[in-house]
């Protein structure tokens, strides 16, 4: 938005106007007044966010946000770039993967400051005497967030991906449109193509209110601002994105139709963009400034609202840095002075061992409380029982607290051996008393379905796309219904839940409660195959699962079934075998399964199924979100009318189903001349072939 623009706008110029009873307008008012709202806000977001200088208080800018909202409701008006839209689009199935504009490569590290003289040595030598008196570094926090890259055409929006490997990431596009720092649309004169690296994090404020609200309402807090920042992004639901409070700093240019000649000329343009960048970087043409550089911000930290763990030196000139290219997996004109590790020394008064939601067990040991780099540590992880076998470490001894920036505080070494001879790890789960086994150095518990420890991820997995799609059940719901006690050892407790239980709990209501029993009554009699998916047997999604369905064609077959007949099965390797065989054996699983048995009723096989050929010999992959169908329900109907469903397109897939999101799969279509269809066509073609 232009300054020509914000001096027009009356919602910037006197954003407490008093607005008309929305009944009273007509819609081309309407559509005016929305489109001066979203303006209106993108400049207070541009002022807030990358000015760091706002012009109205937070309550007019919510009284602006809302009204923009009841607008775009009672007149149907909503545009894909409006700022209401960062609530959160419809959850997804899957992250699909997309290939990096440009390699998002790692940079080489040190905490050693002759190695950054080294670096420096290195790059005026391969520069040569002419251009080496020229050499500038830009200087800038190592920010400890998730990188992520972000693209734009013409302005607008398009798609944002996670690092990934370097050259593929996750495709976060509806997670990243939902931070309010990353602009839907470009200001100013900004290029027609715009790739940009930026590193999301979570602001140590809002990480600890955020902490705070989650264990009020029973949830585990996050360990760092990091893993907050990493879980959210990778969300499947962007309105769970959007609850949290994720922002985002923008500091390299991957491509872009505009030529820059410096990384310098990319941080000072970038605003102009609206792009946030970050306000400590420093131009330096002594790598002695750099180090010392380093060293002030490592005083500095303390005070600053967002996780660094080091310093960025980075070769100025682009032409610079496109001569001295890349290693395969670095920058060769880049380098991070990392710090040093936070670190203290403390006592273990107490070790106690956490079961997972998968099962796994992590002995934790609880300290003496000592303040670790301005943080209060009276907890570290002990990591597993070969580690504290390794360490000789128990209760008792005096340790070295390490918290490093991007891991939750460990104990590092024994500093006073104190204790005689080392913790032993027990031999049965501490929750539900079930024998414990190792996978190497991970232990994990063997109660399965039964331990309540892992109930709450049993619950959510059943009630997810891979299971039974069950609406309402997120992982937050799962754990309010446990801790108030309405599920307690057996998925079954589910079919057991009354609307005045769930009346009783804060967040409820009649409609929601309505729809959730509604839900769970619509779940009842499931097919076999996504019964089997729903259990959370080790390697057993819905692929598998459709596997066992089409061989065995009866549950109680499959689960009688010997290793070896399962072997025969295609796709099922030994390991899965034996993993599906030691689920059913186990007798608290098989008292947990009955049990939810006889709350779902029998099972809908494929003889109850309306089957037919009409799809014989086609080859479907499906990718992206659909909006009739999960991923599993549109592969079981080709597959019930005798077409086959992979997972990945050759030359032997007949068609490409793609809905929103839909990744890396359009390129190898495209490669392999495989025709495309969106949902529309896919379902004209059902029709066309009597499947419909």
């Amino acid at each position: 938005m232009s300054e020509l623009d914000a001096d027009e706008n009356p919602y910037v110029e006197d954003p407490t106007t008093e607005f008309e009873p929305v009944e009273e307008l007509d819609e081309q008012g309407a559509e005016e007044q929305a489109q001066q709202l979203r303006e209106a806000i993108r400049y207070h977001d541009y002022r807030y966010y990358v000015e760091n200088d706002p012009v109205i208080g937070d309550r007019t800018y919510d009284v602006l946000f809302t009204r923009l909202q009841e607008l775009e409701a009672a007149f149907d008006i909503q545009t894909a770039d409006s700022p209401t839209q960062r609530v959160g689009g419809e959850p997804l199935s899957e992250l699909g993967t997309v290939e990096h504009v440009a390699p998002m490569l790692s940079i080489d590290s040190s905490g050693e400051a002759d190695d950054v003289r080294d670096f420096d040595a290195r790059i005026r030598r391969e520069v040569g005497d002419e251009q080496a008196d020229g050499v500038e570094y830009v200087c800038e926090p190592k920010f400890d967030g998730l990188s992520v890259e972000v693209v734009y055409e013409d302005g607008e929006y398009v798609r944002a991906a996670t690092r990934g490997d370097g050259h593929e990431g996750d495709d976060v596009t509806e997670n990243v449109r939902t931070i309010a720092s990353v602009p839907h649309r470009l200001r100013g004169d900004y290029p027609d193509y715009l790739v940009v690296r930026g590193e999301v994090y979570m602001p140590e404020d809002a990480f600890q209110k955020h902490n705070r609200e989650r264990v009020e309402r029973g949830e585990d807090p996050f360990a760092n601002p990091r893993n907050a920042a990493a879980g959210t992004l990778r969300q499947l639901d962007p309105s769970i994105t959007a609850e949290r409070p994720l922002d985002c700093f923008f500091f390299d240019v991957l491509d872009s139709s505009n030529g820059f000649q410096s990384h310098w000329g990319q941080h000072v343009t970038l605003p102009n963009f609206g792009l946030k960048v970050n306000d400590r970087a420093e131009l330096y043409a002594d790598i002695e400034d750099a180090i010392e550089y380093r060293d002030r911000l490592m005083d500095a930290r303390p005070e600053l609202n967002y996780e660094i763990d080091g310093v960025v030196i980075k070769v100025n000139d682009l032409a610079t840095c496109e001569q001295l290219g890349t290693t395969q997996r670095a920058y060769r004109w880049a380098y991070a002075y990392k710090f040093p590790a936070r670190s203290e020394v403390t006592e273990i008064t107490d070790i106690t061992v956490q079961v997972g939601r998968t099962g796994r067990l992590t002995p934790v040991a609880l300290l003496e409380p000592v303040d670790v780099g301005g943080v209060t540590v009276s907890r570290a992880s002990l990591h597993n029982p070969e580690e504290i076998a390794e360490m000789n470490v128990n209760v008792g001894d005096e340790v070295k607290v390490e918290r490093a920036g991007d891991v939750i505080p460990y104990v590092a070494e024994v500093t006073d051996k104190r204790s005689s001879g080392h913790y032993e790890f027990p031999d049965h789960c501490p929750v539900c008393d079930s024998a414990v086994e190792f996978d190497g150095p991970m232990a994990y518990c063997t109660g399965g379905l039964a331990c309540t420890a892992q109930l709450v991820r049993a619950v959510a997995y059943y009630a997810s796309d891979d299971g039974l799609d069950i609406e309402g059940l997120g992982g937050e719901r799962v754990e309010q219904l446990v801790d108030a006690g309405l599920l307690e050892d057996s998925l079954a407790d589910l079919y057991r839940i009354e609307r005045d239980d769930l009346l009783e709990l804060e967040g409820w209501g009649e409609k929601s409660a309505e729809n959730l029993l509604g839900e769970l009554d619509a779940s009842k009699h499931p097919r076999l195959r996504e019964f089997l998916s729903a259990l959370g047997i080790p390697k057993v999604g819905p692929a598998t699962a459709a596997d066992l369905e089409r061989e065995f064609g009866d549950f109680e077959a499959i689960r009688e079934a010997s290793q070896e007949e399962l072997e025969r099965v295609d796709g099922i390797g030994p390991k899965v075998a034996a993993q599906i065989v030691e689920f059913f054996d186990s007798e608290k699983n098989e008292r947990v399964i009955d049990d939810l048995l006889a709350a779902v009723g029998p099972l809908e096989t494929p003889d109850d199924t309306e089957t037919g050929d009409e799809l014989a010999g086609l080859t479907f992959v499906f990718t992206g979100s659909l909006d009739g169908y999960t991923r599993s329900e549109a592969q079981e109907l080709v597959e019930d009318h005798g077409a086959n469903a992979t997972s990945s397109v050759s030359g032997n897939t007949d068609y490409l189903v793609a809905g929103d999101s839909p990744g890396s799969k359009l390129d190898d279509a495209d490669a392999n001349d495989v025709p495309v269809l969106d949902e529309e066509e896919f379902e004209e073609l059902l029709e066309e072939r009597g499947v419909l």
